[in-house]
């Protein structure tokens, strides 16, 4: 499956912005999709990630409240909806794709990748 990830930028303290990673090749449902980022300097760290079907999330405890991970199975995507943003929030934020039975935070355990798109927050 091939991800391409969207919708990054320069956002203020406070502000809001909404990640969309679309997927292409084999059957987009069958996938736990997840999201990661990765600040400069800093290794890869789990985001948010949803199961196939049921509206069954997990979230960083970094985020939680703020982010909303979301997937719309019929368009092949998968969004982060990112609120209350802070300036360590930025970061590259990656989409992932794992045919593990159940959410898992392990990047190692991540199949397929996007390529990343840049979420800067700064005044």
């Amino acid at each position: 499956v091939q991800l391409q990830a969207s919708g990054g930028g320069l956002v203020q303290p406070g502000g809001s912005l909404r990640l969309s990673c679309t997927a292409s090749g084999r059957t987009f449902s069958s996938y736990i999709m997840a999201w990661f980022r990765q600040a400069p300097g800093k290794e890869r760290e789990f985001v948010a990630a949803i199961r196939r079907s049921a509206p069954i999330t997990a979230y960083a405890n970094s985020v939680k409240g703020r982010f909303t991970i979301s997937r719309d199975n019929a368009k092949n995507t998968v969004y982060l909806e990112m609120n209350t943003l802070k300036p360590e929030d930025t970061a590259v934020y990656y989409c992932a794709a794992t045919s593990a039975p159940s959410i898992v935070v392990d990047r190692r355990q991540y199949d397929y990748w996007g390529q990343g798109t840049l979420v800067t927050v700064s005044s």
